[in-house]
């Protein structure tokens, strides 16, 4: 269930709309952010970017007449999804916007995120960001028989909140090319997201407005159509529980579906789409270990202490130790203050191993009673296939409008019965993940990322550092206490 309502879930600043064509108000200004390739020789760092997602960003008609506000399109501009496209404009932001407006903070090695940005126009909440290659292009990343590292700073991080690295097949130019014309910004701007979600929110799908059917009172507002793609979740976590989960879909590439083929949950139509919406998910709570992750105050001891800077390692091995084989396992493991430990093992009975493996998947689906959409949509092969063809490095904070983040951190679903196997997911409560709750509660929470560092398996490794401990701050908050923990 990782990840189940990340982009429906995302939440904007209200009045920021989006659009395709490019406006002149302001200079778009990538922040810098490193990227450091490593071989067996050593790591060499590189200058690289981040763009801000398009869903974020101001859209106008070329003047200052919004084409989308408070949740709605203008009728007048947006009659119809190609009208729109092409009378409306996205503008730019520059590194000063990028900080003052949504919260997003270069800072040397590394990249912060705040929860609650506050401008005279209105309230940002989280952000999206994808990391550039060059102004115009995302970076591709091909991971197979490779390792990606990073280091995580998660202690701003309370229950209800996801910090979330990950990556999903979006076009390297932003949907430029394939849009035939009517998507003139691309990934300067930050077009063309899609996850396995398939996500209704996007305001623009292959350069077309998603205007059809548009539900202005949904929350988010969303669409006719959806954003489908394939997806590799890296990080998924708050300072409570943590997750890390392959997303294969049977389509290539960004798949703009509708209908059954989106797989929406409010027409129990979840695992009639294109893409494994659940996934499988390496829980290390959900799967048995309550003292793995979590943050270390008086009292607690936990193996990964989620207070403290924390660098995560993620290898994809094939199955002849080579860049062309199959996918075969997802292994994972911690570096934190100078010591490498190893990733927790399951001890659900039935369920053996402690990285993401086709067999791994199938017993869990087997204990939890889960359907095996995983399996049914290829398993570790389609998404090793995916990440031959290339996958778009993804940087976000958001809180969950839809299922209050209970499927990372707390017991979801919430009307199991009690001791059912798989629904335990953390430690937090099941009532304070609501957004309204979290943004008057934590207005001051963030999550930073650092030293991301690519190559061969065993290429990147390097110390993780040291942070906070003794006594608990206001984000170790809203866990469950002396409960028995099944």
């Amino acid at each position: 269930m990782a990840n189940v309502f990340r982009s429906a879930a995302l939440c904007l600043l209200a009045s920021t709309p989006a659009a395709q064509q490019v406006g002149t108000h302001v200079a778009e200004e990538h922040p810098e952010l490193p990227l450091w390739e490593c071989d067996a020789g050593g790591c060499t760092k590189e200058t690289k970017s981040v763009v801000l997602d398009s869903n974020w960003r101001w859209i106008h008609n070329g003047q200052y007449t919004n084409c989308y506000k408070d949740g709605d399109w203008d009728k007048t501009l947006c009659p119809d999804p190609q009208t729109c496209a092409q009378n409306c404009h996205m503008d730019g932001a520059g590194v000063r916007e990028y900080a003052s407006t949504y919260g997003i903070h270069a800072n040397g090695n590394g990249l912060t995120l705040d929860f609650v940005t506050d401008t005279e126009y209105g309230s940002n909440y989280g952000s999206r960001v994808y990391l550039m290659d060059n102004e115009r292009e995302y970076k591709m990343f091909k991971l197979k028989n490779r390792e990606f590292t990073l280091t995580v700073d998660m202690a701003r991080m309370p229950c209800g909140l996801n910090g979330a690295v990950y990556f999903v097949e979006m076009e390297q130019d932003g949907g430029i090319g394939s849009s035939g014309g009517s998507n003139q910004a691309g990934a300067m701007y930050g077009t063309g997201y899609c996850d396995a979600q398939c996500p209704h929110d996007m305001k623009f799908i292959n350069g077309e407005a998603n205007t059809i059917d548009w539900n202005a009172t949904s929350d988010p507002p969303i669409g006719k159509y959806g954003s489908c793609c394939a997806e590799m979740d890296i990080w998924e976590a708050n300072s409570r529980a943590t997750a890390y989960t392959p997303h294969p879909c049977s389509k290539t590439g960004l798949y703009k579906c509708e209908g059954k083929e989106c797989g929406d949950n409010d027409k129990d139509e979840r695992y009639d789409g294109v893409c494994d919406k659940d996934g499988c998910d390496f829980n290390s709570w959900r799967l048995g270990n309550h003292t793995y992750y979590g943050r270390n105050v008086a009292g607690a001891d936990f193996t990964v202490d989620s207070k403290k800077k924390l660098t995560v390692v993620t290898q994809f091995v094939t199955h002849d130790g080579t860049d062309t084989g199959d996918l075969v396992d997802i292994k994972r493991f911690y570096v934190q203050e100078g010591k490498t430990i190893e990733n927790s093992f399951s001890s659900i009975a039935g369920v053996t191993g402690n990285s993401v493996t086709d067999e791994l998947c199938n017993e869990m689906k087997d204990a939890f009673n889960d359907i095996n959409d995983f399996k049914l949509k290829g398993g570790l092969k389609a998404m090793g296939d995916a990440l031959d063809r290339g996958m778009v490095l993804v940087m976000s904070l958001w809180d969950d409008s839809l299922a209050n983040m209970l499927w990372l951190d707390s017991r979801y679903p919430t009307d199991a019965p009690e001791g059912t196997p798989g629904v335990d997911r953390g430690p937090c409560f099941t009532d304070t993940g609501a957004p309204s709750y979290l943004r008057k509660k934590y207005p001051s929470a963030s999550v930073t990322y650092s030293n991301i560092k690519v190559g061969p398996i065993g290429s990147t490794l390097q110390n993780g550092n040291g942070g906070n401990d003794g006594d608990d701050d206001e984000f170790g908050g809203n866990r469950r206490l002396n409960e028995v923990l099944v």
